[in-house]
């Protein structure tokens, strides 16, 4: 034990007196480590561990896949759920439903998001309250009315209640109906985003489907409950067609972690695999570094092994000095991670992960981080100590030279590790050039619309209301109307689905006198006249329907420009006749105008926009009238000369006015947000911005790498050059020989780093979709690099070049 306290007296001492050095180090590592530390523990939380429920690896979702691939969810009956939470497969299920709901007895309406619940959905999920309790048995009989209670979400808890802890027992209103608070849910109890969860009544009414989740039995396999719960679907879509695609469709299972996986699985790894780069690039730095100042030390550690010193004690003695870099850096890297895992988050989309995720510095986390700096500390440690603990004894201490230990191998490893650094690097600026690329494509990608001064405002309709289709259609135009005289709104527009960039919803369509086919797929779009002046879509041929045909439900539709190309390529859309399967009656969901279910005429064309994201093509799109089939819920596009959200409280005040109950929704946002708040957008841009700061990062760390072998070789060789210089040598024969000494190892990393581009492109596209493969970004990266390699190399090559004969002949 006093041995190792003296060895770390002696490394703090040998480190204290280089502070250059150590500081050099110390940042190499704290960048690579913070980094790494702070990507990590997005990929714990996110990946690894993001559901504090009960055996969520056997959680699943029920989902449809159709004959073009598109996956979708789907609902089941009350008597349907009976039926399949008794398969064999099944070891418990829970039933789900959704509704926008309001805290009445304010100055205006607050929208909440009710999530109703099955009694056993607590029981189910496994995650106790975090005050009272949660829904059980005795709130909801099935058949009979639930009981009165809510457990409020922690959020909402915080919020509304200001967290308080006596909050148990008291009442909450909820559109005008009294409800006692039994629970508080936990902090990691977010399903469904709910802010308050109440009992689900499970009635036999065949019409009525929701979401309904699984647990799997122990062992259980995706493929075999797969197999023996076909069966039972097939039956249920023949007993509620309604409720199944009218086309062929495969029932799959998916794991409650699989869509967020696809979503930003492939973005994380890619960035984890950028700070691993950047954490060898680091640890590159750190071994330059320490072989280049084992040039000083030669003589030192020659005189301790002449003395009696072992190999084994040196090299212990070098690898105490790593050790504690590298702890350092480690601890210093977790307090960067704090500050970088903050910036992470804010740039992650904000619906590509669970918000269940813990995205914070735990302890696993931790242990991960200690790891990393005891690999890193015995990675970077371990070469140079192999090296530096072997040098020529007799010529060290005959000639008290300071040429390097094992200078051919030296020289070797130096050259490998910059030429590795140069690799990595490379490959980190052409990754992060390609990415920011396609995020700036993507940027100025043409929208066919114009977002500008334009909100959508979502309106839910409560349950039990307006049940009818004239009570229905009358109120969504009254609201339009009332909205229309709020100062500063210049336009408004009913949109109940067709908000872009993505929008509407696909479904198979007939052309009148045409065979149909399941490939005849369109986007349907439910507006009124003014969405196309609103969002200043062009009309290309024919006409609009005007407001009368709007309120009266009128049978004709409007197409956009690649339906009208696709379908009728000699241009003579107009005119013809189609209709659409799945717009049926449905109350309450769904309320058809008196022959809305019949032949739509296409009166018009208008021009393409984005209406199926921002880098896929424009899919075929028809737009029907608003009143034609009415949802429980609609959006009101608004128009405005000003900053539109300033306007959603007078607009708020306005729908209130026509129904005091009605409120909009919580998350409004103009469309341009609407367009930043997409999911591919986030994506891009996250991977944009991480990627060019890591290769930043990774930029000045590898040129503090070269300027220090540069630097540290013409120390070495200061006696050299003097003499040279002493026999007439000039001054750029001089700063030839310096750069010749790491032309090698530059030009043999940028072509290992262009292999690895080429080669790593193909990942990067799959994981990284939109970046840009432009080869002249390749060519922007390659001049970026060899300049700053020229820098690196050029400053102590200078120093080289003015070193005066005669003090180097003394020296």
């Amino acid at each position: 034990m006093s041995t190792l306290f003296q060895d770390l007296r002696y490394a703090l001492r040998q480190l204290v007196k280089s502070p250059g050095f150590t500081l050099t180090a110390i940042i190499s590592l704290t960048l690579g480590i913070g980094a790494t530390t702070a990507v990590f523990s997005i990929v714990h939380a996110v990946l690894m561990n993001p559901y504090p429920y009960a055996a969520p690896d056997r959680m699943v979702h029920l989902r449809l896949r159709d004959k073009s691939g598109r996956e979708n969810g789907f609902g089941l009956t009350s008597p349907q759920y009976q039926v399949i939470r008794q398969s064999p497969v099944v070891e418990s299920a829970f039933m789900e439903e959704d509704w926008n709901l309001t805290v009445t007895g304010h100055d205006l309406p607050e929208d909440v998001n009710g999530i109703y619940l099955t009694s056993n959905s607590f029981e189910h999920l496994g995650v106790p309250a975090a005050l009272g309790r949660g829904l059980i048995s005795a709130d909801a009989v099935d058949g009979q009315d639930p009981q009165p209670v809510v457990v409020l979400g922690f959020k909402f808890w915080q919020r509304h209640f200001n967290a308080d802890p006596k909050v148990l027992g008291q009442t909450l209103q909820l559109v005008r109906k009294n409800y006692t608070i039994v629970g508080v849910a936990a902090q990691r109890f977010t399903w469904g985003d709910g802010d308050v969860y109440l009992p689900l009544k499970v009635t036999q009414d065949p019409t009525r489907s929701d979401y309904v989740g699984l647990r799997l039995k122990p062992g259980v396999t995706h493929q075999a409950a797969v197999a023996a719960l076909t069966p039972m679907i097939l039956q249920f879509a023949k007993d509620t067609p309604k409720h199944f695609p009218t086309d062929h469709f495969e029932f799959f299972l998916s794991g409650l972690n699989e869509d967020f996986v696809k979503q930003i699985g492939g973005a994380l790894y890619l960035l984890f695999g950028a700070v691993a780069f950047l954490l060898l690039i680091g640890c590159s730095n750190v071994s330059i570094l320490l072989m280049a100042r084992g040039t000083s030390r030669q003589h030192e550690l020659a005189v301790r092994m002449a003395v009696g010193a072992t190999r084994a004690r040196v090299i212990r003695q070098l690898l105490t000095e790593a050790l504690i870099l590298s702890l350092t850096g480690a601890a210093l890297g977790v307090l960067l991670a704090y500050k970088l895992l903050a910036v992470i988050v804010s740039l992650l989309p904000q619906y590509s992960f669970p918000h269940e995720a813990a995205i914070q510095i735990n302890l696993p986390v931790l242990f991960f981080s200690v790891a990393v700096a005891l690999l890193t500390g015995v990675l970077f440690g371990l070469w140079p100590a192999l090296q530096l603990s072997r040098p020529d004894v007799g010529q060290v201490m005959q000639a008290g030279t300071r040429k390097i230990a094992g200078s051919i191998s030296g020289k070797a490893t130096n050259n490998l590790l910059i030429g590795g650094q140069i690799a990595l690097t490379l490959v980190m600026l052409a990754a992060a050039g390609a990415a920011i690329e396609g995020f700036l494509k993507l940027m100025h990608t043409s929208l066919g619309y114009d977002p500008h001064n334009v909100m959508s405002v979502g309106i839910p309709v409560h349950d039990g209301t307006y049940k009818t289709w004239e009570a229905r259609s009358a109120y969504f135009e009254q609201l339009r109307a009332r909205v229309s005289t709020v100062p500063g709104v210049k336009m408004t527009a009913i949109s109940s689905n067709a908000t872009p960039p993505s929008n509407g919803f696909p479904t198979t369509v007939e052309f009148l006198g045409k065979q149909a086919q399941d490939s005849q797929k369109v986007l349907i779009n439910v507006v009124s006249p003014t969405y196309f002046p609103l969002l200043r879509v062009p009309k290309l041929q024919g006409r609009i329907w005007d407001e009368t045909e709007d309120r009266n439900g009128a049978r004709v539709t409007v197409i956009n420009e690649t339906m009208a190309r696709l379908y009728f390529p000699k241009g003579d859309a107009v005119g013809h006749s189609m209709k659409i399967p799945a717009l049926k009656e449905e109350p309450p969901y769904s309320l058809m105008a008196p022959g809305g279910d019949d032949w739509l005429q296409i009166v018009g064309v208008v021009g393409d926009k984005k209406d199926d994201g921002l880098m896929k093509p424009v899919a075929p799109e028809a737009f029907v009238p608003s009143a034609l089939t009415m949802r429980m819920y609609t959006q009101i596009l608004v128009r405005s000369d000003v900053s539109p959200l300033t306007l959603l409280h007078a607009i708020g005040a306005q729908v209130s006015a026509v129904d005091a109950d009605q409120q909009v929704n919580a998350n409004v946002q103009d469309l341009e947000h609407w367009i930043s708040g997409e999911q591919y957008w986030q994506q891009q841009r996250l991977v944009a911005w991480l990627f060019g700061a890591f290769a930043v990062l990774a930029l000045s760390l590898a040129a503090v790498g070269l300027y220090s072998v540069v630097s540290y070789t013409v120390a070495q060789r200061t006696g050299e050059f003097g003499i040279r210089m002493a026999l007439g040598a000039q001054r750029e024969h001089v700063l030839r020989i310096v750069f010749q000494s790491t032309v090698v190892s530059v030009a043999g990393g940028i072509a290992v780093g262009l292999v690895l581009t080429i080669a790593l492109q193909r990942l990067m596209a799959h994981w990284a979709e939109g970046s840009s493969h432009d080869p002249l970004i390749l060519v922007f990266v390659l001049l970026v690099l060899s300049g700053v390699a020229l820098i690196a190399c050029a400053v102590p090559a200078r120093r080289a070049s003015l070193v005066d004969p005669v003090t180097a002949l003394r020296n």
